[in-house]
Parts: structure tokens; C-alpha cells; sequence
């Protein structure tokens, strides 16, 4: 328990630096511990030192961990959301990270509905339109938004974004910048609060921090190094 409390420790203590470097409040930005391929006793142990908020991307590997996971954990799901999962993912997590199209949210508006909650959404962006990765094209959503906003027994709060891999953690600002930007005109064009930005990770959370992230994912600077490929 001692690593675990000292890795914290130490995450706490740069997301604070970056913070105040920024000219902002530590409290105002969430650490989430993205625990995907993370055992459940290594999950607890983290919760026991303090850390409320995790995430998991896979559906599946999270209906295997969650009933072994102290009751209480706020859970955030960031992966790929496909429609045919949406009822399940709702019952486990109050937290979507990856809405990436219209259609995606209002399947899951009905579905919040159907089961009597209100999630909260970040929308995903693609912010360089590489085709590898899930997410609204810019202008799309910049279409989208009004209609988004207006949706029920669902909480848009923000944006999230995922940097093209770059050579080094500070050549990602211009992303973190970018999205930024594009959360303040659409929170102007729509009206919506859109308080929240999902960006930053263990190799750049701080530069994200620095650019108004308010939810940072971290997994490998929690937990160690992970021993396997991405499907």
C-alpha cells in the first residue's frame, strides 16, 4: 500500500503545481483513475487511500470487477460506447465519457429514461480526424449542439478529446487549446453550462491542466506500466 499511496501522492501533488501554475483551484479538477486491466484488490486499495473516481473502458471486464469493488466509487466508462451495451453500461456507471455521435446520444437519453436516471456526458471529439479514433468531427458537432443540449434524463457537461500521439507532451497544448476553444463556442452557440473538459493523461495531464482540463485520466501513473496490447 505504501507505492500506491506514494504514486497518489505524487499525482496529487503535480496536478496541484500545474493548477496554481495556471492560476486555478487543485479542487476543481477531478483525478480519475482509469483502472482497465487493474485487478479489483488493486482498485480498492486506491479507494481505501482516498481516490473516489475511476474508470473503465470494456463493459465486459467491468461487470466482472465491479461486485468484488467497495460500494460507494464514483465509476466513469471511457471507452467506446456501442448502442447494443448501452443499457448495461448505464446500470454500473453515472459517467459517459465517449458520446460521439447524435444518434449514440439520444439512444442513450431513451435508455436513461427507460431506467429512471440522468447520466452525465462528455462528447468526444476528433480532433484531428484521424481515422483511427471514435468521435464528432468539429463542424458536425458544432450542427449538432442545440439539438444535444435539449435532449432529456441525460447531463451534457462537456467535451472530450484524445491528442494525436506527439513526439512530446508539450507539442499536445495546441490540441488541448483547440478543444477548449471549441467547448466556449459551443456553450455560447448553445446555451448549455458545458462547465467540464475530459482531457489530459499520464504523459500530459499537466499541459491539459494548464489548458483548462477539469477531468484528468490517469491509469499508468497510478498503476504501473500495463502488460498488454489494445484490442
Amino acid at each position: 500500500m505504501a507505492d500506491a499511496a506514494q504514486r497518489l501522492e505524487d499525482i496529487r501533488a503535480r496536478i496541484a503545481t500545474a493548477a496554481v501554475r495556471a492560476g486555478r483551484d487543485p479542487s476543481d479538477i477531478v483525478l480519475l483513475a482509469v483502472s482497465k486491466t487493474i485487478p479489483a484488490e488493486a482498485i480498492a486499495e486506491l479507494f481505501a487511500l482516498g481516490q473516489p473516481s475511476f474508470a473503465e473502458s470494456r463493459q465486459q471486464e467491468a461487470d466482472a470487477k465491479l461486485p468484488s469493488v467497495p460500494s460507494g466509487i464514483d465509476w466513469h466508462f471511457i471507452g467506446h460506447l456501442q448502442r447494443n451495451k448501452v443499457r448495461k453500461v448505464l446500470e454500473s456507471f453515472g459517467t459517459l465519457h465517449g458520446i460521439d455521435s447524435l444518434r449514440l446520444a439520444q439512444h442513450v437519453s431513451s435508455v436513461a429514461g427507460e431506467l429512471g436516471l440522468r447520466p452525465d456526458l462528455y462528447l468526444e471529439v476528433n480532433l484531428a480526424a484521424e481515422p483511427s479514433k471514435h468521435g464528432f468531427d468539429p463542424d458536425v458537432l458544432r450542427a449538432a449542439i442545440v439539438e444535444l443540449a435539449q435532449l432529456p434524463n441525460i447531463q451534457i457537461r462537456g467535451l472530450m478529446g484524445i491528442p494525436p500521439e506527439e513526439k512530446s507532451p508539450e507539442a499536445a497544448r495546441r490540441w488541448f487549446a483547440d478543444l477548449r476553444k471549441l467547448r466556449d463556442d459551443l456553450a455560447l452557440q448553445s446555451g448549455a453550462a458545458l462547465a467540464g473538459l475530459s482531457m489530459g493523461m499520464s504523459g500530459d495531464f499537466q499541459i491539459a491542466i494548464e489548458e483548462g482540463s477539469t477531468i484528468v485520466r490517469i491509469g499508468s501513473a497510478l498503476f504501473g506500466k500495463r502488460s498488454y496490447q489494445e484490442s
